[in-house]
């Protein structure tokens, strides 16, 4: 039998494992297929690389280079909302971003600099979209159909599927009456035409999510006027902390010449976003100040009755996505700018008729309106017994921590169903998804395993468990947000129950118990034919276990956490404000 084939479920009697003639964990041939070459994409090929041995990697990618969101993206203001020294992966620091707010040319930069530093590249595959794929229980394999840019298909096989497509790629037009009627220039945040001038024109600008807050003050210079169509409030944040500024040549050097103090200044902000969490918890006393608060600090940057009235929620903050407002609020109370409230009735040739029930004839019309957040693939996903996944997520997504779900052996997700992307620091937490995917891969590949994957019972238990803590967050309460994706009161499909910390306590260890092992043969074929890895390495110590002292990990989860966060302290045993248990 080739190396790294995999038998039939169905043996014969006489039918001997090629395990059995290798030593325990023999490493057998590993081939992974990754959908999407954005940052989860290259990190997946990062850890891959970085760990394992005897495998093969190809990471399709539709666009013409890496990078995903921070290369599609490119309307005026584009920029991470949060600070950019968060927004890198946790052993890759960057220390000379120009500013607390970065552009997406500079964050892609920073990711295109990882690829080449680490070699990932030679993974990938441009200018290639996954159309179909489907699960080959008999081979142990995806059967997976990719196109070109000429529409040739081509057929490709993988072990592993992972799609690393991300939340926010897959961009829409609004659903609105005569919106392609329109006969000025239209134009999308996600498709950004750059040839477009906007300089002196009057500009109609629907949406007031993360990308119109971001676009606003960018094009107000510019442009003669600002019609904005603002269907509903929401929380922006002006926090001073977090305002916008460059970087200074100090701040620079002092990042650049001292590592340390660098790693502090990072860890700062992180430690930032985690205390944030109890925000999100709509009857605690942050959740109740801090409404205060950005109330008071909306009015003072509006500095307008009428938009206060219009623009500042009356529910929780956080229910939608905050993002930090770098001179939107300021924008949209002067005198360039003309805000229309409520539902828009429909768009005409000239332009559009906003809630006010009147015609505002516009020269540009931009639809800030956001992505498909459904989560529901856009190609045939097809699991065991031909389910296919578009079908299974028709009316609600679920799954395991975000990560898999069941029916789909050997399919995994970054930032699946209830992954932690607005719960507190967001890349780390993306990282911890990898890390379990790769644990389990490492099974697969060291095992005579056919297939893994979550349990029924558990995916649904795990839902259950979602459904009843989403109540007590303010996610729950009514406001349109993408987190229900683009409901006002449906379930919180996206995000994690609980904090990022949280989270990645929840996934330090597989729960292997909550998830189906299928094996080729006898499960017990692995233990191979009595040699151990140690021994096939005449190189290696063979009492690499003889020690002066207990340099060991601690085998409890409460000592070992400690090892790690050097908390040195004990486990508070009462719980503080609405039961959460905190470390000392």
């Amino acid at each position: 039998m080739p190396n790294g084939s995999i038998p039939s479920m169905e043996q014969p009697s006489s039918f001997e494992h090629p395990r059995l003639s290798r030593p325990i964990y023999d490493a057998r041939r590993l081939k992974v297929i990754v959908i999407g070459a954005g940052c989860s994409g290259l990190l997946i090929a990062y850890k891959l690389q970085r760990s394992f041995e005897n495998f093969e990697l190809v990471l399709y990618d539709k666009n013409e280079d890496l990078g995903g969101t921070w290369l599609e993206n490119k309307y005026p203001g584009v920029a991470c909302d949060v600070p950019a020294h968060t927004y890198t992966w946790s052993f890759e620091p960057k220390d000379d971003w120009s500013s607390v707010y970065a552009g997406a040319k500079e964050i892609h930069g920073y990711f295109k600099n990882i690829a080449t530093k680490y070699d990932l590249e030679k993974y990938i595959k441009y200018n290639r979209r996954v159309t179909k794929a489907e699960w080959n229980n008999y081979k142990g394999q995806w059967e997976v159909q990719v196109a070109d840019p000429d529409g040739n298909t081509v057929d490709d096989s993988c072990h592993i599927l992972i799609s690393a497509v991300g939340l926010l790629n897959f961009w829409k037009w609004p659903e609105i009456e005569g919106l392609h009627d329109y006969k000025g220039t239209l134009l999308h945040t996600a498709k950004w035409d750059t040839s477009v001038d906007l300089s002196g024109k009057h500009v109609g600008l629907i949406g007031n999510g993360s990308s119109a807050i971001q676009i606003l003050p960018a094009i107000a210079p510019a442009v003669s006027k600002v019609t904005s169509f603002v269907r509903s409030p929401t929380w922006v944040s002006p926090v001073q902390p977090q305002e916008q500024h460059m970087f200074s040549k100090e701040e620079l050097n002092k990042f650049a010449t001292d590592p340390e103090a660098h790693l502090q200044y990072r860890k700062a902000l992180e430690t930032g976003f985690s205390a944030l969490w109890p925000i999100f918890l709509k009857d605690s006393e942050m959740q109740k100040t801090t409404a205060v608060g950005m109330t008071q600090m909306m009015k003072d940057k509006l500095n307008n009755k009428k938009l206060e009235d219009l623009l500042i929620p009356s529910w929780g903050v956080g229910c939608r996505r905050i993002t930090p407002g770098v001179g939107y609020l300021e924008t949209m109370g002067s005198d360039k700018v003309e805000v229309v409230y409520g539902s828009i009735q429909k768009i005409t040739e000239r332009g559009v008729v906003g809630g006010d029930g009147l015609e505002h004839p516009v020269d540009v019309l931009i639809c800030a309106t956001g992505f498909d957040t459904s989560l529901v693939p856009r190609f045939p996903i097809i699991g065991l017994d031909g389910k296919d996944l578009r079908e299974e997520w028709k009316v609600e997504p679920e799954s395991y921590f975000g990560i898999a779900t069941h029916g789909f052996p050997n399919y995994f997700m970054i930032g699946g169903p209830n992954s932690p992307v607005g719960n507190g620091p967001v890349l780390v937490a993306l990282e911890a998804q990898v890390d379990y995917i790769l644990k389990l891969a490492n099974r697969w590949q060291t095992e005579n395993i056919h297939y893994v994957q979550p349990s029924f019972d558990a995916v649904k238990e795990f839902v259950e468990h979602r459904n009843a803590f989403m109540k007590k967050t303010v996610w729950s309460q009514n406001c349109r947000s993408w987190y229900k994706n683009n409901s006002a009161d449906g379930n919180v499909t996206i995000l994690w129950t609980g904090s990022t910390l949280h989270y990645l306590e929840a996934t330090a260890e597989p729960r292997y118990e909550d998830w189906d092992f299928k094996y080729s043969g006898n499960r017990f074929a692995y233990l191979g034919n009595g040699y151990s890895q140690t021994e096939t390495d005449p190189e290696s110590d063979w009492a690499f276990y003889i020690r002066n002292k207990d340099d060991g990990p601690y085998l409890s989860r409460a000592k070992h956490l400690r090892s790690i966060n050097r908390t040195g302290k004990a486990i508070q045993p009462t719980a503080p404000e609405n039961g959460v248990k905190l470390l000392g």
